[in-house]
């Protein structure tokens, strides 16, 4: 079966699509972020854009070796989140529960993959559906964290770092406005859960 003529085609283009709407959804979730102050939380959250960049382009680089010509449409249909509103605390369990729908997808796609021969892409398929469960538990740990009042609050001193300046300094919790450069409480870098990828 030639790739031009495959299922595998339209998932290629139906994961693309997916991937650039995450890649504006979480660009949204980080200037919120950025916005209200948390701005060591808007550099986490830019390194998952960044990631959902790269994916959209090795889904469009999978998508143009399906033919030496210019492909011109490739009509798809499906349905796509709509859901975050302009709550960063609710956006990040939104934005979890997004890639927790990714996951499953990917599943199906990487199956139709290699039924019809296509091991690289089942392959593609599969390495983006690992890196979307990284990506659920972050925003899982960072929903918990915001939502609990925990992400500058810890049980038992731990180092913080000024993103800004690198100062740091121990304790339960993090410093209101960095010693040093005077940056707000935003710029300390956040403690992430053990094993968050």
């Amino acid at each position: 079966m030639k790739l031009i003529d495959s299922k595998t085609l339209l998932n290629l283009a139906k994961a693309y699509s997916g991937e650039t709407q995450a890649y504006t959804r979480y660009k949204f979730i980080e200037y919120g972020a950025r916005n209200e102050g948390y701005n060591a939380l808007s550099e986490v959250i830019d390194k998952v854009v960044f990631n959902e960049f790269n994916h959209a382009r090795m889904l469009y680089t999978a998508i143009q070796q399906a033919s030496p010509k210019t492909i011109e449409n490739i009509d798809i249909t499906g349905g796509y989140p709509f859901k975050q509103k302009w709550n960063l605390v609710e956006n990040l369990k939104l934005a979890a529960e997004d890639e927790a729908a990714e996951i499953q997808i990917y599943k199906e796609f990487e199956k139709t993959a290699k039924e019809e021969g296509f091991e690289e892409i089942a392959n593609l398929f599969r390495m983006i559906r690992d890196v979307e469960n990284c990506h659920k538990m972050l925003f899982e740990d960072l929903h918990n964290q915001l939502s609990t009042g925990t992400l500058y609050k810890k049980p038992k001193a731990v180092k913080w770092k000024c993103s800004g300046c690198g100062y740091e300094a121990e304790g339960k919790e993090a410093w209101d406005m960095c010693p040093l450069c005077k940056a707000k409480q935003g710029f300390v870098m956040l403690k992430l859960a053990d094993g968050t990828c």
